[in-house]
């Protein structure tokens, strides 16, 4: 089924695809592009179809039984059948902050993780207002834009890191009818300073708008508003406390940002502000 949000896929794609062929046309003229190209497209079939094992394993999440969580598994199987959904896969993530995430490509491909912190911070009525936003981004269908945004942002700070000390070591510098030469330089280092920035902001953009739609979609969900309300405010204070050691280019998938405790990760962060979301749930009518 076409969606906005497939279309917003389809769009997340080109647009980091196209960084990718411009750091390759930068570095290595018309061949190097050509490469990137190559590379572009099976990141992006990686990506779709491999998108929740690939979060996973970059947060280091690990699967939980029924036995090991009952209370999470009763709350997570009652919200999926309340959103006429298949109950997704869940997994803990070994971090004393509080947070949770979820990933996948679809409904009947999602996953749900929590931290250990989570569950020893939250009532039960805040981790089902945390859980209950986690299972609307995946009944929107918005997980896979997140995940793929992960693994190409990843993979595009990567290949700029790389490229950083191919050039400090007299590598990557073109053809010399393509921009080789000091331009080519030039051209290089600014897309190793660029490609990173603009795949942050597309994370951003993308970020932002889904977190608000999961708040409204997931206090409906649960009934009330209260329980993500208190929950989003308790994850922030613990975001600020506690450091959480995952890849900068996860940290969009998380309902509040992890990395929220470090300033320059405050500039430039990939969720809206907590108390606008909690202004927004107060105001809503359930």
């Amino acid at each position: 089924m076409f969606t906005i949000n497939t279309l917003k896929v389809f769009l997340l794609m080109g647009v980091l695809t196209v960084l990718l062929v411009l750091i390759g046309n930068a570095v290595g003229g018309s061949s190097g592009a050509l490469i990137f190209l190559i590379i572009a497209l099976a990141m992006n079939l990686i990506g779709y179809y491999f998108s929740d094992s690939i979060a996973i394993k970059m947060t280091r999440s690990y699967p939980v039984s029924a036995n090991e969580a009952p209370e999470l598994y009763d709350i997570v199987g009652r919200l999926s059948q309340r959103a006429g959904m298949p109950v997704p896969r869940i997994f803990i993530t070994p971090s004393e902050q509080p947070n949770a995430f979820a990933t996948g490509r679809g409904p009947s491909h999602a996953a749900v993780a929590v931290t250990e912190g989570i569950m020893r911070l939250l009532s039960r009525s805040e981790l089902e207002g945390v859980l209950a936003h986690e299972i609307a981004h995946i009944k929107n269908r918005d997980v896979l834009i997140g995940a793929i945004a992960a693994s190409l942002a990843g993979a595009i700070t990567m290949i700029a890191n790389m490229l950083q000390w191919g050039l400090m070591f007299g590598g990557f510098r073109g053809d010399d009818d393509e921009g080789g030469g000091i331009a080519g330089l030039a051209g290089s280092l600014l897309m190793i300073i660029l490609a990173p920035l603009a795949a942050m902001l597309v994370q951003m953009a993308i970020s932002r708008a889904r977190e608000f739609q999961a708040d409204a979609s997931g206090a409906r969900l649960a009934g009330h508003t209260h329980g993500l309300a208190q929950a989003l405010l308790k994850l922030e204070r613990g975001a600020r406390q506690i450091p959480m050691q995952v890849n900068p280019a996860t940290s969009h998938l998380f309902i509040v940002n992890p990395l929220s405790g470090q300033s320059i990760a405050r500039l430039f962060s990939t969720h809206p502000p907590i108390e606008e979301r909690v202004r927004r749930l107060e105001v809503m009518k359930i």
